[in-house]
């Protein structure tokens, strides 16, 4: 498998993702939009902050459980419920300073959204993985 990352001539810095990811791989993983609940079915507590940490724990046991590492991602998609791009870029910055940074580097999206699935959830993640 190979991943190749690019930012083009042409196109705007990013703030550490890569415009382009191109893959080469014999298996595609994705994983079902990761959401702040602990293994109980609870929501997890502290806010944006301790909801982000408890998708970066389930990404990384998605993730194991595939046979693939935060080095693998190759595409995610990051949903904030909130309008305020101060927590957006919290978010961001959170995940970035977290054992899943590697899966940051490649294609990704990151997005404000009025409401997600469960009540009270501020944070899901998308993530895609090739092997």
């Amino acid at each position: 498998m190979t991943i190749e990352r690019t930012n083009p001539d042409g196109l705007h810095p990013t703030p550490g993702y890569h415009h382009v990811t191109r893959v080469q791989a014999d298996t595609l993983i994705y994983l079902a939009g990761q959401c702040p609940l602990q293994p109980s079915g609870d929501l997890a507590d502290g806010g944006l902050e301790g909801q982000t940490e408890q998708v970066i724990r389930n990404i990384l046991v998605a993730l194991e459980a595939a046979g693939a590492t935060p080095g693998d991602v190759v595409r995610t998609v990051i949903y904030v419920a909130s309008p305020d791009r101060e927590e957006l870029a919290a978010v961001w910055t959170q995940l970035n300073t977290s054992p899943l940074a590697p899966a940051f580097t490649s294609a990704s999206t990151l997005l404000g959204v009025a409401q997600l699935g469960f009540p009270g959830q501020l944070v899901e993640i998308d993530v895609t993985a090739a092997l």
